[in-house]
């Protein structure tokens, strides 16, 4: 009976395995799970390997070249000093910068300005041109070095448009009747000695020149019985010569000299008071005949 109280034990079935827990329903293993390694992109994903230099650098020539003959055309060109004739405010064989971009504006020369300008009427015809050779050529023609073919001249702007101009011998140079300080006329030379002039109106949209050596410069005095009469076309101008940029032990600007900053000297200021004392005359005139005519009248 014993076995009876004792009873037996059940039969037991086959073990069962616990099954893997389901990623989905914890979170928990899947975070902790290493993460698979990102294989490498083949595609066009991969960096580009930078150029050599030495394939870099025709297009960085062609660029600077490119950029200077920019600059010599609208901005800037540089001119050498061919003669003596603008001695000692210019040494032969100096290198000035000249402005180009201001005529593009509409500005036109002023007194006391150095200009560069085109040969108005064979002012140089008996001049030798030099023959420069290919490379010289090149550089001249992207602005790296000045031209030696062009026959461009330097002077100073003595007078402009509507200006009257003289000089008698043993006198100063006169503009609009006001006699010029020149201090940046050679040692020893006179204002015009060599060949007086005048006095001569400058016409519309013209300038006249002077060399500051006087007695080394054939400028606009010796050209009188050209077709421009001596007188240089405004459209003829290159530009304004602002700097001597070479040699370096020459450096230096060019400024407008103060004797043409003196008062009285622009033609313009000149007629002034004539016409102010017109304007003032007038109604006097107006009402001395408005007078006369009710005088009449009564009569």
């Amino acid at each position: 009976m014993s076995g009876v109280a004792g009873g037996a034990r059940p039969e037991q079935g086959p073990t069962r395995q616990p099954e893997p827990a389901d990623a989905t329903d914890t979170g928990t293993d899947a975070e902790s799970a290493p993460a698979p390694e990102a294989e490498p992109d083949s595609g066009g994903d991969k960096k580009k390997n930078a150029r050599p230099f030495w394939k870099e650098l025709p297009l960085l020539i062609g660029i600077a070249l490119i950029l200077a003959l920019l600059i010599k055309t609208f901005l800037v060109q540089a001119f050498s000093i061919p003669s003596d004739s603008m001695q000692n405010t210019l040494q032969r064989g100096d290198r000035v910068l000249v402005d180009k971009l201001t005529p593009w504006f509409g500005s036109e020369p002023e007194r006391g300005e150095v200009v560069v300008f085109h040969d108005p009427d064979g002012w140089l015809r008996d001049e030798p041109t030099p023959k420069p050779n290919a490379v010289q050529k090149f550089l001249s023609f992207v602005g790296l070095m000045p031209s030696a073919e062009e026959k461009d001249l330097i002077k100073r702007t003595i007078a402009v448009g509507g200006d009257t101009v003289e000089c008698k011998k043993g006198g100063p140079v006169q503009v609009n009747g006001k006699a010029l300080d020149e201090p940046y006329v050679f040692p020893g030379n006179s204002a015009c000695d060599d060949m007086p002039f005048g006095p001569f109106k400058v016409p519309d949209g013209k300038i006249w020149v002077m060399g500051d050596h006087r007695q080394d410069s054939s400028d606009s005095r010796y050209h009188t019985d050209d077709a421009n009469k001596g007188f240089v076309p405004v459209s003829q101008v290159v530009g304004r010569a602002v700097v001597v940029a070479w040699p370096v032990n020459r450096w230096a600007t060019l400024p407008v000299p103060d004797t043409f900053d003196q008062s009285g000297i622009s033609a313009a200021a000149g007629a002034a008071p004539g016409v102010a004392g017109l304007a003032g005359a007038l109604p006097l005139v107006l009402w001395r005949r408005r007078r006369l005519t009710a005088g009449r009248t009564a009569g």
